[in-house]
């Protein structure tokens, strides 16, 4: 972040204004609509910036700027159209440490403005930090037309709950799905609707029946192949409400990012003959943890039913009692391919997929060769860059062409997308001098051959 977003309590503040015109006007007019004291110097004062100082009690000196304006001040704008004013007010305010807005000058400012959706008592802010503010005013445009205006008088009823909602719930996670539920539910529905005095007594009835749950939940979501803009609806929401988030090392930097801020991460990544935390211990962690009451966010890449284990998490939830979801995600095959260039199936080409893994569960790299060999078939390998060469050597023994198609794609559906294409009898050979490390994915089949007209996705072919 450029910036780091704050909300100032400005009640009862003085804030000064330099500068007399229309953006000043509109500087003035949202101190003061959220409570501050405001006081402008300008050579002139415009008549509606003066009107409007009068409606809320605001003072204003006409003159040049001076040095003495900012004593007693909270927060400073500098609204004129005069660059050495400015460049001095900012100069002014940072030697006495004082938080400086420079009008349309993000280099001379120490904060700047967002573009704001008002629901007070809640309120959204949008910044591009300064580069693009018509971006940021088009993105609160359609923010407005996504956020009801109830939403304000929904956040003032959950606020007279508050301390009702300690008591019943001393636990912090309890208390936060709580409000998860009734904010999604009926209680809301009924402030949506005008039946504020009803939303009420439903809330009132609802903490009357509350009974703190001890036991948590884990929700298994797939993570899809590494673009955050493939994840489903589902998975963004149980992302966005964890309490933990327990993530393998598949799992991209950007997805992370869109799980609950203040949410624990817990990394439990496992590479090639390298396992940060043993499969067992990772089911035995989301039981643990399920079991102090928190929601657990068991983050995969990919889906967690396709060589992901997920299988075996869900099976030591289920023996322990512990509730859980499993939210699919778009598997690496469905994806990279998508993203090559290739489709998995075509009429022409092939009439079957074939999902394989380049390991077993022992660390083996063998596989049921003859099953593999079908000319209209495509056959998808996962983790299978260390035994690539072996792999292409038995698929020749046991009888598919030396000149098959095959893509190997690394990062796939990610801005650092490698795609190294060849040929059954030559892509060991490539792979080894592109310097591809994994994850990766290979794609073998006639529909390989597609991926030159069909390709829509090019960030970096190898």
């Amino acid at each position: 972040m450029d910036y780091l977003p704050i909300f100032l309590n400005l009640r009862d503040q003085r804030c000064l204004v330099v500068g007399g015109g229309d953006i000043a006007l509109r500087k003035t007019s949202m101190l003061m609509r959220a409570g501050a004291s405001v006081h402008v110097v300008a050579p002139a004062i415009g008549e509606a910036l003066l009107a409007k100082l009068a409606e809320g009690e605001g003072s204003f000196r006409v003159g040049p700027y001076d040095e003495q304006d900012l004593a007693g001040a909270a927060l400073v704008i500098a609204a004129t159209d005069d660059e050495a004013v400015n460049r001095q007010v900012s100069a002014d305010c940072r030697a006495r440490h004082l938080p400086v807005n420079v009008v349309d000058n993000p280099p001379l400012c120490s904060f700047i403005f967002p573009s704001i959706v008002d629901r007070s008592p809640l309120v959204i802010a949008v910044s591009s930090a300064g580069q693009s503010p018509v971006l940021a005013r088009l993105l609160r445009a359609r923010l407005e037309t996504t956020i009801p205006a109830a939403y304000g008088r929904l956040s003032s009823i959950c606020g007279e709950f508050r301390g009702l909602a300690k008591q019943v719930f001393p636990d912090t996670n309890a208390r936060r799905g709580f409000w998860e539920h009734e904010l999604q539910g009926r209680f809301a529905e009924l402030v949506y609707a005008g039946r504020e005095d009803e939303a009420r007594v439903h809330l009132r009835a609802a903490f009357a029946a509350a009974t703190p749950s001890s036991v948590g939940e884990v929700y298994l979501v797939g993570a899809g192949p590494g673009d955050p803009d493939l994840l489903t609806f589902r998975a963004l929401r149980l992302m966005q409400q964890a309490d933990v988030v327990v993530h393998d090392r598949l799992v991209s930097k950007p997805i992370l990012d869109l799980c609950r801020r203040d949410a624990d991460f817990i990394y439990v990544g496992k590479a090639r003959s390298h396992h940060a935390v043993p499969q067992e211990d990772i089911n035995q962690l989301l039981v643990r943890l399920a079991g102090e009451g928190k929601r657990v966010c068991r983050l995969k890449g990919g889906d967690p039913f396709i060589f992901g284990r997920g299988g075996e998490e869900i099976e030591e939830l289920a023996a322990a009692g512990v509730p859980f979801q499993v939210v699919p995600g778009i598997t690496a095959a469905s994806g990279c391919a998508a993203y090559a260039g290739i489709p998995l199936t075509h009429r022409d080409y092939a009439q079957s997929v074939r999902f394989v893994t380049g390991h077993l569960k022992e660390g083996s790299p063998e596989l049921p060769w003859a099953e593999l060999i079908h000319e209209h078939q495509t056959l998808v390998l996962y983790m299978g860059l260390t035994g690539l060469e072996h792999i292409c050597q038995e698929l020749v023994r046991h009888g598919m062409a030396a000149d098959m198609p095959v893509a190997l794609v690394a990062q796939g559906t990610t801005p650092q997308q490698q795609v190294v294409v060849g040929t059954v009898a030559d892509i060991a050979g490539k792979v080894a001098g592109s310097g591809i490390q994994a994850p990766t994915l290979t794609i073998i089949g006639r529909v390989v051959e597609l991926r030159d007209r069909l390709n829509w996705f090019r960030p970096d072919d190898a």
